[in-house]
């Protein structure tokens, strides 16, 4: 085993054993020792977060200092917090590491070498120490012995803050720390919390380079042409992506610079509630030994109950991008000949697939609306419409025109098609109407990534004012346009238009956005 000498240097004086890049093997030995888990049927490992199953978006911070404090785009999602205060807590959690065994993962992020960022991550937890490894990408023998982390990541998910008194607002926190390039985890064992950090580091870091930071998932045709999808966590980035017919880049995290696109990461992690053998057998078969499940329902046998929300709906299965056969291990890809932007539509009034002019694509980019699904955050029990901008809010620091102009940028640049995709519900909202079939999606996903929708006919909605195709292979017709879904069109018609003020108002707080991409935007009637 390679154990660290210590921890001097972060102030972490443990009195016990530091692990350092155990193997998959050692680490789940150590989880299931010291009962932090256990093994199911095939092997995956599943453990419980506790009262944290998604993020906590209101215990993120980041540290306001002269270096990045005109860059944040400060306010409800991006919450400062002053260094003195990261500094109290800093202390406190060395000293309570001071008796703990500690895994270290070091790696690092991004698969393009001139952008790659090397981190380290500090667990108190093997299971965690397990996820780092298996999310993140893995140097070799020789990169790990010239290994020089940039950004650490500390996780001490068993110390519990003490809310106000500590300067916070509850017993957990995520803090940024940019000049000291430190990020602290406390008082949660939602490990995504780990991921989700560093992807915000990321973004903020690679705009300032030129590059384009993206919540997406990203594969490669057999024609070599490669396509992103856009999307928030439950609207089927990473069902879609991992598509049987084309490599899978990645599945959550990518950037986009003048050599085409790569990876941020080297795993997935994967929502599982309702996942389906048949329909998702890559997902499915990945979930083996050495993938990790959090808050996934076991039955006595230890066979996993996908459909069992019991703990969270935000169920969740982290394993390596190996894991799925037909995979781009390589992490990279070329400039994006596609497009995708998903959206889980909790109204059921935006058609199942459009096709978006440039300016739309950056109005829909800009807005990000979705439906928050259940146990994606704490308190969401049930789905409700919401915008989030550039499809990923909570991870980006900049504001969403540096994004938008990115992307836009490239659109133009490449060529690039741009289609939305709704994947929510169709012939009424939530509870009346029901969920887009997944054959039908794929199928619409199938025929943009293949160019059988350049030359068909189109028809303006006259209320989102987005192309929408008369016809779609292996779709019903009927479907394609929503409205013919609802059996009251008068309410259909009311409730597409109040979703549009939605937009309306909720763009309005953007200012200097140019006039042709906020005119792209709907319209009530």
């Amino acid at each position: 085993m390679d154990c660290l000498e210590n921890l001097d240097y972060l102030n972490i004086a443990t009195s016990k054993k530091i692990y350092r890049n155990l193997p998959v093997s050692d680490l789940v030995r150590f989880a299931l020792l010291r009962e932090e888990g256990t093994l199911t049927e095939s092997g995956a490992l599943a453990v419980k977060t506790g009262k944290y199953t998604g993020r906590s978006p209101k215990d993120r911070f980041i540290v306001s200092q002269e270096s990045v404090v005109k860059l944040i785009n400060w306010g409800e999602v991006n919450l400062p917090i002053e260094e003195n205060v990261f500094d109290e807590l800093y202390k406190q959690v060395c000293k309570y590491l001071s008796d703990k065994e500690l895994f270290v993962f070091d790696g690092y992020v991004g698969a393009m070498e001139e952008y790659k960022l090397p981190i380290r991550v500090v667990n108190e937890l093997a299971s965690e120490a397990l996820l780092s490894n298996q999310l993140f990408r893995r140097p070799d023998k020789a990169m790990l012995e010239h290994h020089k982390a940039e950004f650490t990541v500390i996780a001490a998910p068993g110390f519990k803050a003490k809310g106000a008194i500590d300067g916070i607002n509850s017993e957990a926190f995520i803090i940024v720390n940019f000049d000291k390039k430190i990020v602290l985890i406390g008082g949660t064992q939602y490990a995504g919390e780990i991921k989700k950090s560093i992807f915000s580091i990321m973004n903020f870091l690679l705009p300032l380079r030129g590059v384009f930071p993206m919540h997406c998932s990203a594969n490669i045709g057999k024609d070599g042409e490669t396509a992103v999808f856009f999307g928030l966590s439950g609207t089927g980035k990473t069902t879609l992506s991992a598509d049987p017919e084309r490599k899978l880049i990645g599945d959550d995290e990518h950037g986009w610079c003048d050599s085409g696109v790569f990876n941020f990461e080297g795993g997935c992690y994967a929502k599982t509630i309702k996942l389906d053998k048949d329909k998702e057998s890559e997902i499915y078969s990945a979930l083996k030994f050495g993938a990790l499940l959090e808050n996934v329902v076991l039955d006595d046998d230890k066979m996993p109950n996908y459909d069992d929300g019991t703990l969270t709906e935000n169920t969740r299965g982290a394993y390596p991008l190996e894991y799925i056969p037909n995979a781009e291990l390589s992490g990279i890809g070329g400039h994006p000949s596609t497009i995708i932007f998903l959206t889980a539509d909790a109204f059921g009034v935006i058609p199942p697939i459009s096709k978006l002019s440039k300016e739309a694509a950056m109005y829909h980019f800009i807005s990000g609306y979705t439906s928050k699904l259940a146990g994606t955050e704490r308190g969401i029990t049930k789905p409700k419409a919401t915008f989030s901008s550039c499809f990923g809010e909570p991870f980006m620091l900049m504001k969403p025109s540096v994004y938008a102009k990115l992307l836009g940028e490239r659109i133009d640049k490449h060529d690039t098609e741009v289609f939305l995709i709704n994947t929510g519900w169709s012939g009424g909202g939530y509870g009346v109407g029901s969920r887009m079939k997944l054959s039908y999606t794929r199928a619409m996903v199938k025929a943009a990534l293949e160019g059988k929708l350049k030359e068909i006919e189109y028809t303006q909605h006259p209320i989102f004012k987005i192309a929408v195709p008369i016809a779609v292979p292996n779709v019903p017709s009927e479907i394609l346009n929503p409205e013919n879904t609802w059996v009251d069109k008068k309410e259909y018609k009311l409730k597409a238009s109040e979703l549009a003020s939605k937009f309306t108002l909720n763009f309005s707080k953007f200012k200097g956005v140019p006039e042709s991409i906020r005119e792209a935007g709907p319209i009530s009637i």
